[in-house]
């Protein structure tokens, strides 16, 4: 189940990954884009954690959504309104819920990518986070219709997401500052689905826990 306490390990676990990659996102979109990806990043989850003893007396829903709040101010460049829809939209589906199940996980993340794809005016293989987010989606999919665990079905998206992220190198960027670079941005991996495949691995791990 996904408490409130899982969701601030979520964001906890998310922060120490960004901080810990901060470098590579950097290398990564300095490549192909503006370089700042990895900064961004670990400012907008840095401030997310500063803000958390605030967020203590919110109900779930409100949690994810102040959450989709402080990383669109924070994060900054594009990836900020991207991550914050994610957030904001997914969290209209909580409502009063203590907790959500898998089946409840699933409408977050549904209805959070979508806002995302909306926010982003993305599809598949434009080479940006949605190509983590949409084998995320179907493997989560998958795995809940075939009886798995909370825990069992996100290890599943992980390994998704990872293969998502590395299907990024050979395309061809057709979105954001990478696609001016044209024939150039093939071969090099995007920023904004390394950072997502980031943010799945945290959720994973703050089930596991």
């Amino acid at each position: 189940m996904l408490t409130k306490a899982t969701a601030f390990a979520w964001f906890n676990n998310a922060a120490t990954l960004m901080t810990e990659h901060k470098h590579e996102l950097h290398l990564l979109d300095a490549a192909i884009g503006d370089g700042d990806h990895g900064i961004n990043m670990d400012r907008g989850f840095s401030k997310l954690i500063h803000n958390l003893p605030e967020m203590e007396h919110l109900c779930l829903g409100e949690v994810l959504k102040q959450t989709g709040m402080v990383l669109l101010s924070n994060i900054g460049g594009a990836s900020g309104p991207l991550y914050g829809a994610l957030f904001i939209k997914g969290a209209a589906t909580v409502g009063e819920a203590e907790a959500l199940d898998a089946s409840a996980l699933l409408t977050f993340l549904d209805v959070g990518v979508a806002g995302l794809v909306t926010r982003g005016r993305t599809e598949e293989e434009d080479k940006t986070m949605y190509d983590v987010w949409a084998p995320v989606l179907r493997k989560y999919k998958q795995s809940l219709e075939a009886g798995m665990g909370m825990e069992q079905i996100l290890e599943e998206c992980v390994h998704a997401a990872e293969l998502g992220m590395k299907a990024t190198i050979p395309m061809l960027a057709r979105k954001g500052r990478a696609s001016y670079l044209g024939e150039r941005s093939i071969g090099h991996q995007d920023p904004g689905a390394t950072s997502s495949y980031y943010l799945v691995t945290a959720l994973y791990e703050s089930i596991r826990e």
